[in-house]
């Protein structure tokens, strides 16, 4: 059941396991497992995006009831950026506009290119490069732009697991782009963690999904992403990607999983701003889980996948419900 991520409205970054981790645990409070919702963790040292559109919405509704549930339960927790114009001349000013203030925090910041030629298959977030010239180009400039700095990127969303419109030949070219800039960033971006999107739980089966993934370089990167803008459980999510690097045969490979929306768990097979979710553990680096380096809200709650509202248009309504339930 093929989940479509909606393109969030703000344009929009391997956490280096043995070196990062260590010394940023070091930073939090406690590495210990993560309750269901936690307060605010302002020690934990993912990067909180002052730039977001429930940050703004929480701003500029000082007296609305809504608000101190909003700020306090989302806009206050570290959520990704999304970078979904594949404009090489830009990207590198993009970038280092969000990550500079991070790195002056100490902060890790978790980035999110998604711009693949043909993206979402003709859904509602289609879009992307013109060509995967122009794509590579895009990722290139993204991981020089990164440079050494602390960062974690989550790599195409679905454009594995979603791959079955494209052509054979298209397929190969896919996968043989994402493993270049899996190098790329392992080259030019070596303070950087990417995860390739791996789909979720209830997609695609662990031996398919890893044949996918090793083809699109998932050995030379840091790991896999699940769950992104889904809304299985994370007990779910996590047997998943145990099993997936079983298949892939590599044990030091680590999973991400976005928690963002899945509190609730799914609404069966219904994947368009269902109702009843919510939010789920809150990100942090420190998950309890050996084989999971880190829990991320990549969806930012409260953006439309596209059934509610517009793809990516933030609803203050679906937020606090997402916050509530």
């Amino acid at each position: 059941m093929p989940r479509r991520p909606r393109v969030p409205a703000v344009p929009a970054a391997r956490v280096l396991w043995s070196g990062i981790a260590c010394v940023l645990v070091a930073v939090a409070a406690a590495c210990t497992p993560s309750p269901a919702d936690p307060g605010p963790q302002p020690s934990d040292p993912l990067y909180r995006d002052p730039d977001t559109q429930v940050a703004d919405w929480v701003a500029s509704h000082p007296s609305d009831a809504r608000t101190p549930v909003l700020r306090d339960r989302i806009a206050a927790r570290p959520q990704a950026r999304w970078f979904t114009q594949a404009n090489p001349s830009t990207i590198a000013a993009e970038v280092r506009s969000y990550v500079g203030p991070a790195a002056a925090s100490g902060a890790v910041p978790v980035l999110v290119p998604y711009a693949i030629p043909q993206r979402d298959c003709g859904g509602a977030s289609d879009g992307g490069a013109a060509a995967l010239s122009t794509w590579r180009a895009w990722v290139d400039a993204m991981a020089g732009a990164l440079g050494d700095t602390p960062a974690i990127v989550v790599l195409e969303p679905d454009a594995l697991a979603l791959e079955d419109c494209l052509s054979v030949a298209q397929r190969d070219a896919r996968r043989a782009a994402l493993a270049a800039a899996v190098r790329s960033f392992a080259s030019a971006a070596p303070g950087t963690d990417v995860y390739l999107d791996a789909g979720h739980s209830a997609w695609h089966g662990a031996a398919e999904q890893a044949r996918r993934l090793r083809a699109a370089g998932a050995l030379d990167a840091a790991g896999f992403a699940t769950n992104v803008s889904n809304y299985r459980t994370t007990a779910d999510e996590v047997a998943y990607g145990r099993a997936l690097i079983a298949e892939l045969g590599d044990p030091s490979l680590r999973q991400v999983i976005d928690t963002s929306r899945n509190g609730n768990g799914p609404a069966g097979t219904e994947w368009c701003d269902p109702a009843g979710r919510a939010i789920g553990r809150a990100p942090t680096l420190a998950t309890g889980e050996p084989t999971v380096a880190a829990y991320l809200w990549v969806k930012l709650p409260g953006e439309a996948d596209g059934c509610a509202g517009a793809a990516g248009q933030f609803l203050p309504d679906l937020a606090y419900a997402l916050a509530t339930n």
